[in-house]
């Protein structure tokens, strides 16, 4: 999967968000391997709280700021029906608003990165079809690829409550 990312200055510029980002996209493509697919492609965009509220807003009909949104462009048996060969495909986009980011790691006493990680792989995975809000047992499944995914880059369990193996 090729990622399109577009870092605004709202974001620390001592940390290189880009290199973070293909490492998390990687990894979720190792754990959910639909996202492997070399015709996918995806945008993300590492904004503020004012433009994600804009977005949320406008796409969600939620008026307040959040820390990830998803925007999916292919429905999930779209995603696992691509075959490899052919022209490219848009996966989605996503957008990550710094102030609720930033805030929402020092509540939990992770570092920005870890959590920008976690956030990414989540969106990814929304874009794949995965979706925690359909049921309990969704949601578990959706959390179970995300700490994988977080392992593999090296990020403890975001949910704190997983088997310690």
């Amino acid at each position: 999967m090729q990622i399109e990312i577009d870092i605004e200055a709202s974001w620390p510029a001592d940390s290189d968000w880009e290199a973070l980002a293909i490492r998390a996209a990687d990894a979720a493509a190792k754990v959910s391997p639909e996202l492997a697919n070399p015709r996918l492609s995806a945008s993300l965009l590492f904004t503020g709280d004012f433009e994600v509220h804009a977005l949320n807003r406008e796409w969600r009909g939620k008026d307040k700021p959040t820390n990830v949104l998803s925007f999916p462009m292919l429905e999930r048996g779209e995603l696992l029906a691509l075959v490899p060969d052919g022209p490219p495909e848009l996966l989605g986009d996503i957008a990550l608003a710094h102030e609720t980011c930033d805030r929402e790691a020092t509540g939990k006493g992770v570092p920005l990165e870890a959590h920008a990680a976690h956030l990414i792989v989540h969106g990814l995975l929304h874009l794949a079809g995965h979706d925690h809000e359909t049921s309990s047992d969704a949601a578990t499944a959706m959390e179970a690829l995300e700490i994988k995914t977080l392992a593999l880059l090296g990020f403890a369990d975001p949910y704190g409550d997983a088997d310690q193996e």
